[in-house]
């Protein structure tokens, strides 16, 4: 705990068996109260290595994106309590050894979420990011700061921290199921005015850790690109989205059973689809 918040690390993921140990080890073990481990349908061993380990864990019945994977971790954080939630790829790209200053800057109330940016300081390309995503990253965080008022080192980090009552708050249900999740999420906190820090993380790239390959990298430049004009014609009144809305049957089901949590999330999204 940080002054008497709940610190809950949720780990999405995919075939992490070979890096979730050494992910887990560095995480700040005092100052965390509860480890969340959703796995996606892994192909390797990710399950059994969590379980061992006595991790919390949840276990999709089939592939369901790395959005649907983020939005089972942060439910069931929030149906187990926590107050501060810190997401963290198990793949160890990013510095575990982080969260507790990512979670004490929410702690001490001057901010709602935090992001580890790749770009502050020398951590991307020194730590091995391909020349083509730094350089698509930067073009990208120029464009949405452009376009949707912002100042941001970087939009496409794989490690935040968020408190509670962003969680509760945002129609999360409403996001993409893909990696476009991250993105569209970081709309939705803008939207809604809540507090945004970053602090700088170094990076590392091996063959260990998971990359999405150029296709889908573009796949995702385009989603970003769509999200961040979404944005600005929904401010200027011009549309309206999902995303934006503030419906709660499109908020995280927090109330159910962690176990039903993914099959839940499904069904609302299959409700919604047939609306």
């Amino acid at each position: 705990m940080i002054s008497g918040q709940k610190i809950a690390v949720v780990l999405p993921a995919y075939n992490a068996a070979r890096t979730l140990r050494q992910t887990v080890a560095d995480i700040p073990q005092g100052i965390v109260d509860d480890i969340i481990l959703t796995d996606d349908c892994s192909t390797d061993d990710t399950i059994g290595v969590a379980r061992e380990m006595g991790l919390h864990t949840i276990r999709h019945d089939r592939n369901r994106g790395y959005g649907a994977n983020q939005k089972s971790c942060y439910s069931a954080a929030l149906a187990r309590g926590a107050d501060i939630v810190v997401m963290l790829h198990p793949d160890y790209q990013y510095a575990p050894q982080l969260v507790t200053a990512m979670a004490g800057m929410i702690a001490s109330g001057q901010y709602d979420a935090v992001f580890a940016s790749r770009i502050l300081g020398r951590g991307a390309l020194v730590g091995g990011m391909p020349r083509y995503k730094y350089v698509f990253n930067r073009l990208l965080t120029a464009f949405q700061n452009l376009v949707m008022g912002q100042k941001m080192s970087e939009y496409h980090t794989g490690y935040r921290a968020w408190h509670r009552s962003v969680l509760e708050k945002l129609p999360l249900l409403a996001c993409s199921d893909d990696f476009v999740f991250d993105n569209q999420m970081i709309a939705q906190t803008s939207w809604h005015d809540f507090r945004i820090g970053e602090i700088s993380c170094p990076t590392k790239y091996f063959p260990e850790a998971s990359s999405i390959n150029f296709r889908r990298s573009c796949v995702y430049g385009i989603g970003v690109l769509k999200t961040a004009v979404e944005y600005r014609l929904c401010k200027w009144g011009l549309r309206r989205s999902s995303l934006y809305s503030d419906s709660a049957e499109l908020r995280l089901p927090a109330a159910v059973p962690v176990r039903e949590l993914a099959a839940t999330i499904e069904a609302r999204l299959e409700q919604r689809s047939a609306a």
